[in-house]
């Protein structure tokens, strides 16, 4: 007979986001209504048909990492040291002999260290080989991000990196959630991380036709299920949570924002960048996640959408989730953060299960900004224009990635929360 699964529990949330560096700032201007959507500085986009973008802005790595040290890594692993230290000390998490076999590191990326690719390939053509900084190759590379962390904190447990596009943060806090569940570690530090404002990533999104174009009126331009949306606005960040086994979070006193309870993966296996018209993949993971957790549809309150601002993407989601809550789809409350932060890429899906870490524990529903206009089919409620207060009990928050990856989070308020 299989042993039962242990319970997971949320105690510590870092965030480094286009609306702030900080868990509470991002939280505070979310709630404001603020937009962290602008003209892209990092480089000139005169010859771009996108010229906007989710800028983290005023993020100094120094305050996180020793000087001589930052110019060693890319960007997404500065976001990732921060991110990671934020929510370790939000959590109370003290690391030491005792215990640092047991905690593990589950950060994923979608894209890695795009920055410092771009530039090392100028030095490559321009100066030659010999150019090139031997701390090139771990500086960029997806699973540093959790390496770094894990070196840093001093965590020797399960130590990997999801890279699964768009769902890659999100598959890391599951992952973690499962790796606790089954008694592989005691408390792991997990989430997502991105930063691919670059020349190369916005021609690339562009030639596809998945960006906004609106760059007359940035802070307007991410609009899930707008009759006017246009694409997504690509971002950067982190979001990164401690997860920890429930009795051993309780026994050291833990602050605990709430409790996972489900989670699923899924495939489309239709398109390497369309969602299955009909969301058939989104479908099977939120139900794959509600028969994980044992809850019926009707016992959902909220879900942090994916809800990109892609015409295609935002129906297919509102078909999914039609599709699985029937009737009580009407009654649930849907909304899109990513109308005010931008689209993180691979990081979405950390900061993401962060924020409905942080609407349950307030009880308010973030809004989906610039709803406007709702496009045909898209009837549900989706908390337009302003934040509102809610009976929250169970959240849930959805990613979907190009492939046709797709991941689903179930949270539960904690009534030790």
């Amino acid at each position: 007979m299989s042993s039962p699964r242990r319970r997971v529990v949320v105690t510590g949330v870092g965030l480094v986001s286009p609306l702030g560096v900080g868990t509470e700032s991002t939280w505070r201007a979310l709630l404001a209504g603020e937009s962290g959507i602008g003209p892209i500085t990092r480089f000139d986009t005169t010859a771009f048909v996108t010229r906007i973008a989710a800028e983290v802005k005023g993020f100094q790595p120094e305050e996180w990492i020793e000087k001589k040290e930052v110019k060693k890594s890319d960007s997404f692993i500065h976001f990732a040291i921060a991110a990671s230290q934020m929510a370790v000390d939000d959590a109370g998490l003290v690391i030491d002999e005792t215990n640092a076999d047991d905690i593990g590191v589950v950060i994923g990326s979608g894209i890695g260290g795009f920055p410092i690719i771009e530039r090392t390939h100028s030095v490559l053509v321009e100066r030659g080989p010999d150019r090139v900084s031997p701390f090139f190759i771990p500086g960029v590379i997806v699973n540093l991000a959790a390496g770094q962390v894990s070196i840093r904190l001093g965590a020797r447990g399960p130590n990997t990196a999801p890279c699964t596009a768009c769902t890659s943060g999100l598959h890391a806090v599951g992952d973690a959630f499962r790796l606790i569940q089954h008694g592989y570690a005691e408390a792991v530090v997990a989430g997502g991380t991105e930063s691919a404002i670059t020349p190369i990533a916005v021609a690339g999104f562009s030639s596809m036709h998945a960006l906004s174009r609106r760059n007359d009126e940035p802070a307007r331009a991410s609009r899930p299920w707008d009759r006017e949306r246009d694409g997504f606005v690509i971002g950067e960040g982190a979001g990164v949570l401690v997860l920890e086994e429930r009795e051993r979070a309780l026994a050291r006193g833990a602050g605990i924002y709430a409790e996972i309870v489900g989670y699923a993966m899924s495939a489309d296996a239709y398109h390497i960048s369309a969602p299955h018209p009909e969301g058939r993949g989104a479908v099977q993971v939120m139900r794959r996640a509600l028969r994980d957790a044992g809850l019926a549809p009707e016992q959902v309150d909220y879900i942090n959408a994916h809800g990109t601002s892609t015409p295609l993407g935002d129906l297919a989601e509102v078909a999914a989730v039609k599709e699985v809550f029937g009737e009580h789809a009407r009654r649930l409350a849907i909304s899109s953060t990513k109308s005010a932060t931008g689209h993180l890429l691979g990081a979405a899906g950390g900061l993401e299960a962060g924020i409905l870490a942080l609407a349950i524990r307030d009880q308010i529903l973030p809004a989906t900004l610039n709803l406007e206009q709702p496009d045909d089919g898209c009837d549900l409620d989706f908390v337009p224009l302003r934040a509102r207060p809610a009976a929250l009990e169970v959240g849930l928050t959805n990613s979907f990635g190009f492939g046709g990856t797709n991941g689903a989070l179930l949270f539960r308020r904690h009534p030790a929360a």
